[in-house]
């Protein structure tokens, strides 16, 4: 039998399904709500009027964001701890992966997000600019934030793929959950890769990491939290 440590154990699971879950709570309200409702691609003018007369709510998008990529740092940690018992180098690869992914370059990408603000607030030092030049450049900052989010995506790619196998290897959460991680992997592959090389598939390829996503991850998270491991692992 496995011996459990305080950093391998069915509550240390549950704590990381936790986490998770609110990643994925303070992730979908930035990037599904705040984005996804003041954001209108294309046209620069409509956007620069919704984040001005909703600057709270765009500035509370890219704090939830942060908060999200803060615990993902812990959930990195905490998953190499997990599965370290069953390949230490795969934990480690795998880890590193989500590391890079939403605490450094997603975290990084949240200066495009906050500049897209910076550019319409009338800053003395940008009188230089007409109002329509500071809209396409508030707009052209959210298209960078977009494209910033698909670099993080084929790290997170990578880690999920990673993950999926960690979980077939070990018996810390059903295999099920390790297939549902592949695909989820598939997603956000397809995504990054889709939107950089094939233009205007955007929409399908994005539906396609939601409910993948939804899928791998959501579920996941909730058996952690809710089951802490298999019965074998809990033993």
């Amino acid at each position: 039998m496995k011996q459990q440590t305080p950093l391998t154990n069915p509550n240390t699971v549950r704590l990381t399904g936790l986490l998770y879950l609110l990643v994925i709570i303070c992730a979908g309200f930035s990037q599904g709500y705040v984005r996804g409702t003041l954001v209108v691609f294309g046209d620069a003018q409509a956007t620069a009027a919704n984040i001005l007369a909703n600057e709270g709510l765009f500035r509370l998008g890219l704090t939830t964001d942060l908060i999200a990529f803060l615990l993902d740092a812990v959930i990195s940690v905490l998953l190499y701890q997990i599965f370290k018992p069953y390949g230490k180098i795969l934990a480690m690869v795998s880890s590193a992966m989500r590391l890079l992914a939403h605490p450094a370059i997603a975290c990084l990408n949240l200066l495009n997000h906050y500049m897209a603000y910076q550019v319409l607030d009338g800053s003395d030092f940008l009188d230089v600019f007409g109002p329509d030049q500071l809209e396409a450049l508030s707009l052209l900052f959210m298209e960078a934030h977009r494209y910033g989010y698909l670099l993080a995506g084929a790290f997170f790619g990578v880690h999920c793929l990673l993950l999926g196998i960690q979980i077939y290897s070990s018996n810390v959460v059903p295999k099920l959950f390790g297939g549902l991680m592949l695909g989820a992997a598939a997603g956000y592959l397809m995504e990054t890769f889709g939107d950089f090389t094939l233009p205007g598939n955007e929409v399908w390829l994005a539906l396609v990491v939601g409910i993948a996503a939804a899928l791998g991850e959501v579920s996941l998270t909730f058996y952690m939290l809710i089951k802490g491991g298999t019965k074998r692992y809990r033993a």
